[in-house]
C-alpha cells in the first residue's frame, strides 16, 4: 500500500473510492491502524475523554496532544497523519494558529492539522494553509464549542441551519482546506451539499454520501464505556473480554496460580545453594 498524501486523497475522491479514517491515540493503536490499511489517522482531541479521562474535549492541552500525536507518528508509515488542534490553541489570532500548527508538524510529525467551525476559524485555516501546512476543516457538530452552540445534537435538521453549515463548509474550502469533516449532519443535508464541495468530505454521523467515514477508536472496537452516539457502530466488543482478562489475572495472583514454574527463570541448583549460604553468612 502506497503512502497516503493530500493528492492521493483527492484522487480517491475523484475516482469515487471511499476514504477510511480512524482516530488513534498511542503507538499500539497506530500500529494496528497501519496493519489494517486505513487511509487517514486522526489524533483527535477526543483523546481528552477516551484516553485522559476528561469530561469533554475542552480541557486537553497542546502538550498532551503533542505527546499522543508523536506516539502515533512512531507507529505509522502509510496513512496520512492529522493532528487535532485543541480548544484555545488557535482561535485568538492567526499568529497563534500558525505557531500551534507548526508545533504539530515539527514536534509530532503531523502531515496536516484539523480545526473546528466556520466563522473566525476560516481565517485561521487560511493563515495556516498560507504558512505551508495542510488543514482539515470540521463543521456540523463541533465538540469544542458544543456547550455554547446547543449541546451534542445533530446540526442541519432545518433547511436554514443546514445552509449555515453549508456556508461554513464552502468558506473553509475556499480558505484552502484540503478536506472537511462533517459531524452529526442529516444524511439528506450532506447529499445536497456534496455536489458543491470539491475537497474530500469525511463523515461521522453524516450519512453515506460523504467521500469517506471516520470513527473513534474506542467506539469502533467497543472499548469505551457509557452510551454511544447514534452513528457509532461497534465492529468488536472488546471491553468485556478486556475486563475478563484483567479479572482473570487478578484472580490467579490472589490464588497463587500465577506465576507458575513456566513463567520463571531457572537458576542452577548449586548456584542457588551457594547463594543461600552467602546470605546466611551475612
Amino acid at each position: 500500500m502506497e503512502r497516503r498524501t493530500i493528492s492521493s486523497l483527492a484522487a480517491q475522491k475523484a475516482a469515487g473510492e471511499p476514504i477510511a479514517m480512524v482516530t488513534a491515540y498511542d503507538h499500539p493503536s497506530a500500529q494496528i491502524a497501519e496493519a489494517a490499511g486505513v487511509d487517514v489517522v486522526l489524533v483527535g482531541d477526543s483523546a481528552a475523554m477516551t484516553v485522559l479521562g476528561y469530561d469533554s474535549t475542552v480541557p486537553v492541552t497542546v502538550a498532551e496532544m503533542l505527546m499522543l500525536t508523536a506516539a502515533v507518528r512512531r507507529g505509522l508509515r502509510t496513512p496520512l497523519l492529522v493532528g487535532d488542534l485543541p480548544f484555545g490553541s488557535y482561535e485568538a489570532s492567526d499568529e497563534l494558529a500558525v505557531d500551534t500548527a507548526q508545533r504539530f508538524v515539527k514536534e509530532a510529525g503531523c502531515d496536516a492539522v484539523k480545526i473546528e467551525r466556520g466563522g473566525t476559524s476560516v481565517q485561521r485555516a487560511r493563515a495556516i494553509v498560507e504558512s505551508g501546512i495542510p488543514v482539515m476543516g470540521h463543521v456540523g457538530l463541533t465538540p469544542q464549542t458544543a456547550a455554547t452552540t446547543g449541546g451534542f445534537r445533530a446540526r442541519g435538521r432545518s433547511a436554514e441551519e443546514a445552509l449555515t453549515v453549508f456556508d461554513s463548509a464552502l468558506a473553509l474550502q475556499d480558505a484552502g482546506c484540503f478536506a472537511l469533516v462533517f459531524e452529526a449532519i442529516p444524511s439528506a443535508a450532506t447529499a445536497a451539499m456534496m455536489p458543491r464541495l470539491h475537497v474530500p468530505v469525511i463523515g461521522i454521523g453524516a450519512g453515506p454520501a460523504a467521500d469517506g467515514q471516520v470513527l473513534v477508536w474506542h467506539d469502533l472496537l467497543g472499548i469505551y464505556g457509557g452510551s454511544a452516539a447514534r452513528f457509532v457502530k461497534h465492529y468488536a466488543e472488546l471491553r468485556g473480554p478486556m475486563i475478563d482478562a484483567v479479572a482473570g489475572y487478578a484472580g490467579e495472583v490472589r490464588s497463587h496460580t500465577y506465576p507458575g514454574p513456566e513463567h520463571g527463570y531457572a537458576m542452577p541448583d548449586d548456584e542457588a545453594a551457594r547463594l543461600r549460604a552467602l546470605i546466611a553468612a551475612r
